[in-house]
């Protein structure tokens, strides 16, 4: 099994940046993609930025130019610098890991259970 576990949430003012990490543990060899999902209230959670094993990146409309996916395979690591947050980027933002490539008709075989994002207007 795939332990992942988020960090780096919180609250911010509009126009801030946050870093969220997610540190996965365990049977980490079955890690291929890596994603961030993020659930804003009353709304589905939405996939929103994956990167594979070899670095390469998709990002929703809502976050480009602005959110940043990274990973450091070394420490099995993933991270989302986002930059210029707005108050609808506030969320629960997931972390999710599965031996394939992740695209939105597909579910991870791990998750991790968020953190939370708040930002004021």
């Amino acid at each position: 099994q795939v332990q992942l576990v988020e960090s780096g949430g919180g609250l911010v003012q509009a126009g801030g940046s946050l870093r969220l990490s997610c540190a996965a543990s365990g049977d980490i060899f079955r890690i291929n993609a890596m994603a961030w999902y993020r659930q804003g209230p009353g709304k589905q959670r939405e996939l929103f930025a994956p990167i594979t094993s070899d670095g390469s990146t998709n990002y929703a409309d809502s976050g480009k130019g602005r959110f940043t996916i990274s990973r450091d395979n070394d420490k099995m690591t993933v991270y989302l610098q986002m930059n210029r947050l707005k108050p609808e980027d506030a969320a629960v933002y997931h972390c999710g890991a599965d031996s394939c490539p992740l695209g939105p008709g597909r579910l991870p075989a791990s998750w991790g259970q968020g953190t939370q994002v708040t930002v004021s207007s």
